[in-house]
């Protein structure tokens, strides 16, 4: 008795639930409305699977399905092969059994771990496409497999299974979707809330022992991947060529060798068709990232392709611009085809990138979703695309125009698509700067580098061992500091206008470049600290406008340098004589404690930092020696600029500190302290608490205020006959302004 309730307990526990289902095949034959799709799983093989134990899901096409197909395809069941019936079959087998209360959810293996709500809309079937033959290295019957993951060469135990899409109703509503959305694809399709594909789902839910069936209304074969998709239209062909050109490359192992001879009996050696990790992603690759392993059930790929019309044009306007003899030259077919050659790597992968994308770009969606280069879809979904197909793999779509990428469409592009003349500012500008001069709505003025110009003042870059390098008087030197330097002067070069502050240079004014020093303009000519040190003239010879801003070309090969002369030494150049501006300044400096005759430069100053350097007019310095503020005689105002008593030593080093800004350059452009703002200097009272001085900055009026209420204002820059000013003078990372007063300190 104990054991018989014993086993009826077990029983209730782990015995077949009373109303599960025969398997799918005999729940198939139960239901008589499937006897064409029995026929074809008996031709397939795969009889026995469906029959046994299991765990699946199984789309059925009814019979209804069968003479629709038959009287499409002028066909009949009998004629009917085992290859088209594994098709049928396989591709509507999908692992795991998903019945409608988690058909929408996508089976995360991260966190969140499980069901994450209404998150999917494809699921992995049982088809795969496995070896083919192709052009590769064995030429046009040479033994291929498409790769199945992204950039490597091949993962054994993959067959690189398709995915099968299909659209319910809670997925659709989560994701913003409407019947729109899938009415794009399939317009003459009626659209149920469940579909899969182009069919209906008329009947869901029915449980079997090793599995749930969904019925449904069509037939379906094995949907298309991307690369199918493309290369099976002509229209497309040279978008296909590029992409086999330049990413395709095909490898072979004695793993994937083998593993064809177990498989086949057959000797040949197996390529792995592997496209370049330099694209968003693998066209053949079935798989979508494997970020986790199941991440296909939830996303997929997107390419747009352009006919081949509008990419010649692209090309032959755009891409191709400064390889041309004239910009307005029209090339043939043939010569961009011989120019496209020539290309640098990842201009090609920017051209496809353009149009890839690691997402589902929805047709609803075209503005919200990014490629891999963070753009959106700058397509009409009702103009631009002649062509739209679900594939196994993501979304296809045919356009009748080039995504205008922004790499090649901003200020970056003139560099970037010039490598015969710009190759060095292009390395450089992706060193950092790429992001940010691509961004179409940061607008940018940018002073062009050419290679010669570099090269003439003694910079190179040796692509062997990926060093840039600088020769002065026949000494070279090379490695990260050189580079450094190169960017310094790019930075320069380098100018956020976002009202298009540069786009009139035939007047007169200071700007400050992207890396915070400045350069002026005069008369359509350009000095920065470098050029004024070396009495450089650069002028402006042209132009070139793009979607962000403008770019400049300097004449005779130059290029905005910094400077190299310590701050002392460049307060020189205009203290040469006793009536020239910085001159009282200038023999206080150079004589007092702070200075280091054999550096030529200051104590207490920091390497790199930004200053601002306020000089007082000679007649200031000699009311401030009459103030007492300053050593020298009182009553005449003439200056001791070498004193000996410790005091006057230390009132003269206070006097010079309290003179300098510390870590800011402020030009009288009203962008910096416009209402009035306490700034340090370099001097620190008895407590060692930095002394401040208040600057007020109105554009053309730049005032300063000291501790003790006095104010001093800077007067305007010289005019345009003695350019370079003593205001807004231009020196290393700093500004030297000249005042009308000097600023009294309180110690």
């Amino acid at each position: 008795m104990f054991t018989s309730c014993r086993k009826e307990a077990l029983d209730n526990y782990y015995g077949r639930p009373e109303n599960l289902g025969p398997p799918i095949y005999q729940t198939l034959e139960s239901k008589g409305n499937f006897k064409s799709l029995l026929a074809v799983i008996d031709k397939s093989g795969y009889k026995n699977t469906l029959s046994a134990a299991g765990y699946w899901t199984l789309f059925a096409p009814n019979d209804a399905a069968f003479q629709k197909y038959f009287t499409d395809n002028s066909t009949s069941l009998d004629k009917i092969d085992a290859e088209t019936a594994r098709k049928i079959v396989t591709y509507c087998l999908v692992y795991n059994a998903y019945q409608t209360d988690h058909i929408a959810d996508f089976q995360s293996t991260t966190q969140p771990v499980g069901w994450v709500p209404n998150n999917a809309y494809k699921r992995r079937t049982a088809y795969y496409d496995s070896y083919y033959t192709g052009n590769g290295p064995d030429g046009a019957s040479t033994t291929l497999l498409s790769s199945n993951r992204n950039g490597i060469l091949y993962l054994l135990g993959d067959n690189n299974n398709k995915y099968i899409p299909y659209f319910y109703s809670t997925y659709m509503a989560t994701r913003g979707l409407t019947e729109a959305d899938y009415k794009y694809f399939f317009p003459n399709a009626t659209y149920s809330g469940f579909n899969v594909v182009d069919a209906q789902v008329t009947n869901r839910n029915i449980l079997a022992e090793n599995g749930v069936i969904h019925e449904i209304d069509r037939v379906l074969l094995p949907l298309p991947s991307l690369e199918d998709q493309i290369t099976k239209n002509a229209q497309y062909s040279l978008y296909k060529r590029i992409l086999d050109q330049f990413m395709v490359t095909y490898l072979t192992s004695p793993d994937l060798n083998n593993r064809y001879r177990v498989n086949t009996g057959k000797s040949n050696s197996v390529y792995v068709k592997l496209y370049s990790n330099l694209l968003a992603y693998s066209p053949n690759n079935e798989n979508f990232l494997k970020v986790q392993d199941n991440d296909g059930q939830a996303e997929g790929y997107t390419l747009f392709a352009p006919t081949n019309d509008v990419l010649y044009k692209y090309l032959n306007d755009v891409v191709l611009e400064f390889f041309k003899s004239t910009p307005t030259q029209q090339l043939t077919n043939a010569q961009i085809d011989a120019l496209v050659n020539t290309l640098p790597p990842g201009i090609i992968a920017d051209l496809l990138n353009a149009h890839m994308f690691q997402a589902t770009v929805w047709p609803s969606k075209f503005a919200t979703t990014n490629n891999f280069l963070n753009e959106p879809a700058r397509f009409s979904s009702t103009a631009d695309i002649v062509q739209k197909q679900f594939c196994s793999n993501g979304v296809f779509y045919g356009a009748t125009k080039v995504q205008a990428t922004n790499v090649f469409s901003t200020v970056y592009a003139r560099a970037y698509l010039d490598p015969n003349n710009y190759s060095i500012m292009t390395l450089l500008l992706n060193q950092g700067l790429r992001i940010a001069l691509t961004n179409p709505g940061i607008r940018y003025t940018v002073f062009m580098m050419p290679d010669a110009a570099l090269k003439a003042a003694g910079y190179n870059y040796d692509a062997t061992t990926t060093t840039f390098s600088y020769t002065s008087n026949g000494a070279t030197v090379s490695g990260n500091a050189v580079r450094d330097q190169l960017i310094r002067i790019l930075q320069l070069s380098i100018v956020p206008t976002q009202n298009n502050e540069l786009n009139d240079l035939s007047g007169s004014g200071i700007i400050e470049t992207n890396n915070g020093e400045y350069i002026r303009w005069n008369n359509n000519t350009i000095s920065s600290g470098g050029t004024v040190e070396s009495g450089t003239t650069l002028n402006v010879v042209g132009s070139k406008d793009y979607s962000n801003g403008r770019v400049y070309y300097l004449g005779n090969n130059g290029i905005i340098t910094y400077p190299v002369k310590t701050l002392p030494q460049q307060i020189a150049v205009n203290a040469a004589t006793t009536t020239s501006p910085y001159y009282n300044f200038y023999r206080y400096l150079v004589n007092s404690q702070i200075y280091n005759a054999n550096t030529q430069d200051l104590t207490g100053l920091t390497l790199g930092a930004n200053y601002t350097v306020f000089i007082p007019t000679n007649e200031a310095i000699v009311q401030a020696v009459r103030d007492g503020v300053l050593p020298g005689n009182a009553a005449t105002g003439v200056p001791n600029f070498t004193p000996t008593a410790t005091l006057d030593k230390d009132n003269v080093a206070r006097f010079i500190y309290y003179h300098f800004l510390s870590g800011i350059t402020i030009a009288p452009d009203g962008k910096k302290s416009p209402n009035g703002t306490a700034q340090p200097t370099l001097l620190k009272n008895a407590n060692g608490d930095v002394v401040n001085i208040t600057v007020i900055n109105q554009p053309n009026n730049l005032r300063v205020v000291d501790v003790n209420g006095r104010q001093a204002t800077v007067l305007p820059p010289n005019n345009a006959s003695n350019f370079p000013a003593t205001s807004n003078y231009l020196g290393t990372r700093t500004l030297f302004h000249q005042i009308n007063n000097y600023l009294k300190y309180i110690y």
